[in-house]
């Protein structure tokens, strides 16, 4: 399945004159990003990849995502988005992810403009897709999308493929990346960086963002090893956690305890 979704990348790119142009990949070191990566370079086509990071990235997914490009030969750019990031977030009620996602895109957009790109790819797959999106609004094939209000085409070679697709597709290519075992906001693997768990309500600081960088990174260490995924909000010390047992909960709520949190509230939960 893998060399036939390669091969018709290679004949969408051709049609739509892509191998005439520098393709830029947004490259968070997922897997849903570095197997778009793998296609686009698999087809042939002229790709480097980009990867945001900030103070609060994994150190540990970001190690896996340089390798990654090195073994495939792929030029990668990395941006530090720190300075971004406090001035769009601090002050403002979480999600930080909003506002990371928009530090991202119009630095990735200036980027790609400022050194010689023509065209942003990204990693997303058909459960990706949200009606009334910046990159849903695109006409005709949804795989390349000319936006004007941006000024850079966006091609998204995995849009037309459910997450379940991706992942047999994947794993075919031998695509593992690093795990930090969160609990991630779906039952699928989607992690991302440890500021998504401060408390939605919350205004954030840099001290919050300091705390659910500290708290989850030792929670991962406990997950990894136990092979669950877990992750902890804050300031609320709320723990969610898939599949996790009695001995592993006790784990991480002594973790909390180290933190400040109160850990006797029922289990999956602890209180402030």
């Amino acid at each position: 399945m893998l060399a036939e979704v390669i091969e018709e990348t290679r004949k969408f790119a051709e049609k739509k004159g892509l191998f005439e142009k520098r393709v830029l990949m947004l490259f968070s070191g997922g897997k849903d990003s570095s197997l778009a990566l793998y296609i686009l370079k698999e087809a042939g086509l002229d790709v480097s990849a980009l990867t945001f990071f900030h103070r609060w990235s994994w150190r540990e997914t970001l190690n896996w995502a340089m390798r990654f490009t090195k073994k495939l030969s792929v030029e990668h750019y990395l941006v530090d988005i720190t300075e971004g990031l406090l001035r769009e977030a601090v002050g403002r009620k979480g999600p930080v992810c909003i506002n990371c996602k928009k530090v991202m895109l119009w630095n990735a957009k200036w980027f790609a403009l400022n050194s010689g790109f023509d065209v942003l790819a990204k990693g997303d797959n058909a459960n990706d897709k949200i009606i009334g999106a910046l990159l849903d609004q695109c006409e005709g094939d949804i795989r390349l999308c000319e936006i004007p209000r941006m000024g850079i085409p966006f091609f998204r070679p995995l849009i037309k493929y459910p997450a379940e697709i991706v992942e047999e597709l994947a794993e075919e290519a031998g695509i593992r990346p690093y795990r930090m075992y969160e609990h991630a906001r779906r039952r699928q693997w989607r992690e991302g960086c440890p500021l998504q768990y401060i408390d939605k309500e919350e205004i954030v600081t840099p001290q919050l963002m300091d705390l659910a960088y500290k708290v989850n990174y030792e929670v991962s260490k406990v997950a990894r090893r136990k092979r669950v995924r877990v992750s902890v909000r804050v300031p609320s010390f709320e723990i969610m956690c898939w599949d996790c047992d009695e001995e592993t909960l006790e784990e991480v709520k002594s973790i909390i305890r180290r933190f400040g949190g109160k850990a006797n509230a029922p289990a999956g939960k602890a209180e402030k």
